[in-house]
């Protein structure tokens, strides 16, 4: 330190720490020609000395001036060192040696840059201010050879980009342009060292330190030599999330700055789309509209440009795309619509990388977004896959089976029929094809509003992809051993109702209607009649549809009492409005002669009889039954007086009318036609039928049960007994029935 003091007179270090700027300007004037003077000497070890004790004396000090003419004073040294300055310009005023008191004791290495840089957090900021200065006159001498120094210099320069000064805001500005030119000539500037710096600060919100962080990735990536676009992934999140700044021009600059990258993307023959691909799935779920409609934008052109190198990313990508086809903004929905069918249309191996099970888990997920267009292409996802992949997908089948039964309730049709085409496809084999079944008719069970509205359109639709007769014999051979007699009799109500109004079921009931003539009509009756004993009316309603009139008419005369209740004469009520609708034309014109068809009129009549009088129901058919040409049908001798015709196979056993056995069993005279045996199948209805009525009664009594036990918790112990007395001494009054009990 003596002799740095022996070198520099008192007075210019006085007027170095003075006040005024001119004195210090002066001083500093007179250190750079002491300096210039030791170097044309090479006297380096003097130098070294004087740069010290600027460090020590001046730039460490305590005071502000000190501090301002230390800065002045190295920016001088080197300004007089010229081309020797580089071997001066190392040291690091990080490395400290301490006392025992934790007390700073003294700088080891110092040098010319590390205290200048240790200035730019200076809390004054005229001292901030001429740290700029001074390493902008540093830096204007040693050009080059300040690379060394750059990720110091940047990232102070990146604070103080976002100075609360500014005029430190405005010498830094100067800086940072001389520091750009020295870099883009610069040949010693490693990309590799500075990125993670980079990295690291693209995550400053600051709207100041982004346009500084955005102008230095613009001018990198202007530097032929500066490979910018190979670290990309690296800062490329940075650059999108830019894109919703408050500030027009950060959008702007950031917008920029991607269309020059993706341009260059298009025109490099080596991109790494993996990694940027994660980001931009992740930026096209942003809530900010023009951060989504980047990213899908660039993740339309990885789709066209990446290739095999995406598959592994598919499931990400579509992640992203399936939500963003809702979107509100439609510039982003065309994106998205062209960027999924391009996915769709490539072409992988599942053992290529390409991940049927994840892209099958976000088809799934998406199948419950709120956006129906959304659900609608995840939809034509899983039908693709089951195309292109058909083994993999049913090997998940577990997995989504649920999702795609659920989306049956969905409130668009054509999610529906998207959901049964999906279903039907997986059905081509025989044992989807019966889990399927099993699986819908559960969901019916579970969800009545979903047979409602349902119903009709899955059942008719499933009728079409999969064939009438196969779905409803499958049904017919479930519902026949249904453990719930009651939801089996409401679905096979549902059912005969499809049947007897779809034009999809047209061809069944053609095929039907020759019953009595043709063996696959015989055998489609027997498929569907097990099931059908569940309703007497779908029973009858079936036979009307075969022309098994004689049957139709002994089942109507072998109800019983139980079996004409609300539910079966809104079923009658159906049905009698059927008959006057263009499936039952050819029954009506039947009616013209009652001499071929007398089991056709008395099973009308019998169906008449069963209606209340009051009923629209009664007077539509009484109407109906008017128009028949006035036949006399009052004795067994009219029955059989009309002439035999050649109506059918079975037209001479029709008028010999109902015969008993010894057992008492109704024999039918149609019990051979066609092999049909009609007594058989007359029994299996009344089974089917004291089942129904045994539930009934036993739910009756289980009901009354819980009912009592309620009434008796809720009663007084006091007056239980008396009320108890009271009630079976009371006789039952009809106007106190409840609402769930018909009177008659």
């Amino acid at each position: 330190m003596a002799d740095a003091l022996s070198i520099i007179p008192a007075a210019v270090l006085r007027n170095l720490a003075d006040k005024l700027y001119e004195k210090r300007k002066n001083a500093a004037l007179e250190v750079e020609g002491i300096v210039k003077q030791l170097a044309a000497a090479g006297d380096h070890e003097k130098i070294t000395a004087v740069i010290n004790l600027l460090t020590d004396e001046f730039t460490f000090s305590p005071q502000a001036n000190h501090r301002k003419g230390g800065l002045i004073g190295l920016a001088a040294a080197t300004v007089g060192l010229t081309s020797e300055a580089a071997q001066h310009l190392e040291g690091s005023y990080g490395s400290y040696l301490y006392d025992g008191q934790d007390n700073l004791a003294s700088i080891t290495m110092r040098q010319i840059v590390p205290p200048v840089l240790k200035s730019f957090s200076d809390q004054d900021s005229r001292v901030r201010y001429y740290a700029c200065e001074a390493l902008y006159n540093i830096a204007k001498v040693v050009r080059g050879d300040f690379i060394v120094f750059f990720n110091q210099i940047f990232d102070a320069l990146c604070k103080l980009s976002a100075d609360s000064d500014a005029n430190v805001q405005s010498a830094a500005h100067l800086l940072d342009r001389l520091v750009k030119d020295i870099v883009t000539e610069s040949d010693q500037f490693s990309i590799e060292e500075f990125i993670p710096l980079l990295r690291e600060r693209m995550n400053v919100l600051n709207p100041y330190v982004r346009q500084f962080l955005v102008g230095w990735i613009t001018v990198l990536d202007s530097v032929p030599d500066i490979d910018m676009l190979g670290f990309l992934p690296d800062f490329l999140d940075g650059l999108f999330n830019m894109l919703s700044d408050s500030s027009h021009e950060i959008r702007q600059q950031a917008d920029s700055a991607l269309s020059e990258f993706l341009q260059e993307i298009k025109n490099s023959p080596s991109v790494d789309y993996g990694r940027m691909a994660q980001i931009l799935v992740e930026r096209a779920k942003s809530g900010d509209a023009f951060t989504r409609q980047t990213a899908i934008t660039w993740i339309n052109e990885f789709v066209k440009l990446g290739g095999d190198q995406l598959l592994p990313y598919y499931a990400a990508i579509l992640e992203a795309i399936l939500p963003c086809i809702s979107d509100k903004e439609e510039k982003i929905r065309v994106v998205a619509r062209e960027t999924n069918e391009e996915l769709r249309s490539f072409k992988a191996a599942p053992g290529e990388g390409f991940n049927v099970g994840a892209i099958l888990a976000v088809a799934k997920r998406h199948l419950s977004s709120e956006w129906e267009a959304t659900r609608i292409e995840a939809l034509h996802w899983i039908s693709a896959l089951l195309d292109k992949h058909r083994d993999e997908v049913l090997s998940f089948l577990s997995d989504i089976v649920d999702t795609l039964l659920k989306a049956l309730s969905d409130s668009s049709d054509e999610v529906v029929l998207l959901v049964l085409e999906v279903h039907a496809c997986i059905a081509k084999d025989t044992e989807h094809f019966r889990n399927l079944l099993v699986h819908l008719l559960q969901n019916f069970q579970n969800d009545n509003s979903l047979l409602e509205k349902r119903g009709a359109l899955i059942i008719r639709r499933l009728c079409v992809l999969l064939g009438a007769q196969t779905v409803y014999r499958e049904l017919s051979i479930i519902l026949q051993k249904e453990p719930d007699l009651d939801f089996a009799s409401i679905m096979v109500q549902a059912l005969n109702l499809i049947l007897l109004t779809s034009a999809e079921l047209s061809e069944l009931r053609e095929l039907l209607k020759h019953s009595l003539v043709n063996s696959a009509g015989k055998d489609l009756f027997h498929a569907l009649y097990a099931s059908w004993c569940h309703s007497p009316m779908a029973i009858i309603s079936l036979c009307l549809l075969a022309q098994t009139y004689q049957h139709a008419s002994t089942v109507i005369q072998s109800l019983v009492e139980e079996d004409i209740n609300i539910k079966f004469l809104v079923q009658l009520d159906k049905l009698i409005r059927l008959l006057e609708t263009p499936t039952f034309a050819y029954l009506r014109l039947q009616l013209l002669e009652p001499g071929r068809y007398t089991w056709l009129l008395k099973a009308l009549y019998g169906l008449l009889m069963l209606l209340p009088q009051q009923s629209a129901a009664f007077k539509i058919l009484r109407t109906r039954l008017k128009t028949v040409p006035p036949y006399s049908f009052s004795s067994e001798q009219h029955w059989n007086s009309f002439p035999e015709t050649s109506h059918s196979k079975v037209a001479n056993h029709m008028d010999s009318g109902p015969d008993c056995n010894q057992d008492g069993i109704v024999q039918d005279v149609e019990t051979m036609s066609n092999g049909i045996n009609f007594a058989s199948r007359l029994q299996q209805l009344q089974k089917m039928q004291q089942e129904h009525r045994a539930q009934a009664k036993s739910q009756a009594r289980v009901k009354k049960a819980s009912a009592n036990l309620t009434k008796e918790t809720q009663r007084p112990e006091e007056n239980r007994e008396q009320s108890c007395t009271s009630d079976t001494n009371q006789p039952t009054n009809p106007s106190r029935m409840g609402p769930g009990q018909l009177q008659l």
